[in-house]
């Protein structure tokens, strides 16, 4: 019986109605795939599959839940066990990007007590660990702060890359836990704002 429901959950999703599917395409031959519709909802369950990289890149960038859907379940698999190895790399550069390893360990900590009591999700490590990597895999924005060590830029653009990291967030929190935009915006603003207090803290800011 477990095994049937871990089964069910690790299927693929279709990116318009978020409900589970037996299977994305057929594949005929190399190169010759049809792509499957959901039986919910009645439409191509994942189009991304033939689009180009730049194509999903874009409705990333515009925070188009069918996107994050394709790349958190459809590509990435979050809800797999195989994505531990990946769960513990996407930590561990999350803190390394970060500005303060102990900012971004509040923010981890803040962002699971919020999840907990605000969004009341269930106590289950799979969840919780959906939750994290989607976050984290979310914060892509933060790759932008890499360049600012090589060229220069106005104090503004930490701001823009801040503020598009918390949207993105409660786009990606928004798609696995299913709950409405205001409550995950909520959460991530409250573990972002816990994470900045303590960064300046650290820095002595008054």
């Amino acid at each position: 019986m477990g095994d049937a429901k871990e089964g069910e959950e690790e299927r693929p999703r279709c990116v318009g109605c978020g409900r589970r599917v037996k299977t994305l395409y057929m594949q005929y031959s190399p190169g010759n795939i049809r792509l499957m519709k959901c039986d919910t909802c009645k439409a191509v369950a994942d189009p991304y599959i033939e689009c180009e990289f730049m194509i999903i890149l874009i409705d990333l960038i515009l925070h188009k839940t069918r996107a994050y859907r394709h790349l958190l379940f459809n590509k990435l698999r979050i809800y797999s066990s195989l994505d531990k190895g990946v769960l513990v790399l996407s930590i561990l550069t999350h803190l390394v990007l970060g500005d303060a390893l102990l900012g971004n360990i509040v923010f981890m900590t803040m962002l699971f007590l919020e999840v907990q009591f605000i969004l009341k999700l269930s106590f289950d490590i799979r969840r919780y660990r959906e939750v994290l990597l989607a976050v984290i895999i979310s914060s892509y924005f933060k790759l932008f702060l890499m360049a600012m060590m090589v060229w220069e830029f106005p104090s503004s653009v930490i701001f823009f890359v801040e503020i598009s990291v918390l949207s993105s967030n409660t786009v990606a929190l928004r798609v696995v836990t299913e709950f409405s935009k205001a409550h995950c915006f909520g959460v991530c603003f409250g573990a972002h704002a816990a994470r900045y207090l303590t960064e300046r803290w650290l820095l002595g800011a008054p």
